[in-house]
């Protein structure tokens, strides 16, 4: 009895180092393929609410600079469309002022509409298949005209825009939010209007402005130099904008960028495997299975059935 007490007690302890290894051997196991601890919260036992609150912020920072980089993508379009536009500006004003020094307007009127086509261009330019100046009406182009003559026959300039008033923003991290859009309105009318007078002027009793400029002609076209100056000032100052809002997307991402680094790192430092230790331990419970087994063998040998098989029958 003494024998079969013993060796039951020795068969429950030695199962029980080996279901331990083989815990140990899993653990370590899975901590060499994966390159962490733990594969669940629970692994990390008090430090999972810290390692919880660790992975939310990394992922939050992580959204805010994703979305930085889409608004960084945004802003440079903006700014060659912007450019676009104010280049239009200048080339409208160095158009007057050249024919005011020829003393001739044979060819005004063509670069002037080819300076309105090009503006045009500027302000119905999409990103990602949406207009990006024409506020919440991201389908609808955000300018209808396409010539000159669309100026003076539409009953006002701002009835060309198709932009409504909502002025896109965007939350660059908790704490900054900035204004990243422009309205085609905003943006064209003091251009367009400049535009219009000219236009209008030409089509008028003292047009049109071809060959020789007359004394009344060139007087007018004087008067326009400052409002096509002034628009072209208007827009300088609106590629400037956005240029600033290019710069502080910039400098977010950056502090975002090293944000997501020092996050990533904590939580590394708290989920990432020892892997020398992990292949240590894996070895070690390896070893331990191995020697359970050749105990076992040792107690089969030993156990009380065996002893009896062992003794000759009688008779």
């Amino acid at each position: 009895m003494i024998d079969r007490v013993s060796t039951a007690s020795a068969y429950s302890s030695v199962l029980t180092n080996l279901m331990q290894a083989e815990v140990a051997e899993t653990n370590a196991g899975n901590q060499l393929a994966s390159n962490e601890q733990a594969t669940d919260l629970q692994g990390y036992g008090g430090g999972s609410e810290t390692l919880m609150a660790l992975q939310g912020t990394t992922t939050q920072v992580t959204g805010y600079l994703n979305n930085s980089q889409t608004v960084s993508a945004q802003l440079a379009t903006q700014n060659s469309a912007l450019t676009e536009v104010a280049s239009a500006a200048t080339s409208a004003n160095q158009a007057v002022t050249q024919a005011l020094a020829e003393n001739n307007g044979t060819s005004l009127m063509a670069s002037l509409g080819d300076a309105f086509s090009s503006a045009v261009d500027g302000l119905n330019t999409t990103y990602n298949g949406q207009y990006l100046f024409s506020g919440g009406q991201v389908n609808t182009q955000a300018v209808s005209a396409t010539s000159l003559s669309d100026l003076t026959s539409a009953p006002s300039v701002s009835s060309v825009f198709n932009n409504d008033q909502r002025v896109a923003s965007t939350q660059l991290d908790s704490d900054t939010s900035i204004s990243t859009g422009f309205l085609a309105s905003d943006v064209g009318t003091p251009l367009f209007t400049a535009l219009q007078a000219i236009e209008a002027y030409n089509q008028g009793p003292n047009g049109p402005l071809t060959g020789a400029l007359t004394s009344t002609q060139a007087a007018f076209l004087t008067s326009q130099v400052s409002s096509l100056s002034t628009a072209e000032g208007s827009l300088n100052d609106v590629v400037a904008q956005n240029g600033q809002a290019q710069s502080e997307v910039t400098n977010v991402q950056s502090s975002l960028t090293s944000q997501q680094t020092m996050l990533q790192g904590l939580v590394s430092n708290m989920t990432g495997a020892n892997l020398a230790q992990a292949s240590a331990n894996l070895q070690q419970a390896q070893l331990s299975i191995e020697a359970a087994g050749q105990v076992f063998q040792a107690l089969n040998a030993s156990s009380l059935l065996s002893s009896l098989s062992a003794v000759p029958a009688v008779g």
